[in-house]
């Protein structure tokens, strides 16, 4: 015989039927992280964050491969040597190493930009090596320096101008040309200027500072460009 249900015996049937489903999609769900259920995490990790972020001024390193640390491992290189000194000092900078090996007064022109995105409170301008290593006329790498410094002055950072010198067998008049490249720049823009002499004050003591090639420095000599650079900047600079 055909049994014979209700309207309302279905809808009780149906009505329980939910109930059972909803409950066990619960518990199916129970063992599953919600984000909701714990509204501390994610202001947990937005405080992590935060802590890492470092706040300092900072101070770039711009040059070829005496400032990218070229032959020596990136935690003793000059601009990693200078972080430690001035936090020994009690400075309280973050020092970025912008240098690439290779690299000419019209490469370092070019990525004044690069630089200016850091909004640097110093600029530590290295170059000139490369040009003078290749001949290129004086005239054109005292024009690109000048570009550099300028730029940089005109984005409203500091500027410390480094004087390079040249191997002895460039011949003393190549050499002299070049050298007067600098003091001429930092006139024409009015920044400081730290001097070979200075800049490389202890370096050549001791063969061991200076690599096979006999300009680049060792990690003992980039400790002793780094002190150098430190006792330079230090007046530059807010404790």
């Amino acid at each position: 015989m055909r049994q014979k249900f209700s309207s309302a015996s279905i809808l009780a049937a149906a009505g329980l039927l939910a109930a059972i489903a909803l409950l066990s999609g619960c518990k199916a769900d129970s063992g599953k992280p919600a984000a909701a259920s714990n509204p501390s995490a994610p202001v947990a990790e937005q405080l992590s964050v935060a802590q890492v972020v470092d706040t300092r001024p900072v101070i770039v390193c711009f040059g070829d491969s005496i400032t990218a640390g070229l032959g020596v491992d990136p935690a003793v290189n000059y601009p990693a040597d200078l972080q430690r000194e001035l936090d020994t000092q009690g400075f309280h900078y973050r020092v970025a190493n912008l240098g690439v090996s290779g690299e000419t007064t019209k490469d370092g022109l070019e990525r004044v930009q690069q630089v200016l995105s850091r909004k640097p409170a110093l600029v530590i301008v290295e170059f000139g090596g490369n040009d003078g290593l290749r001949g290129l006329p004086v005239e054109e790498s005292q024009k690109n320096l000048a570009g550099i410094v300028t730029a940089l002055r005109q984005g409203g950072t500091k500027v410390l101008l480094v004087a390079i010198t040249l191997p002895k067998q460039y011949g003393t008049d190549y050499i002299s040309r070049f050298e007067a490249i600098y003091p001429a720049v930092a006139r024409q823009t009015n920044v400081p200027l730290l001097g070979f002499a200075q800049f490389s004050k202890g370096l050549f003591a001791e063969p061991s500072n200076v690599q096979d090639d006999g300009i680049h420095p060792t990690a003992a000599g980039d400790a002793i460009i780094a002190k150098n650079m430190a006792d330079r900047i230090a007046p530059m600079l807010k404790r």
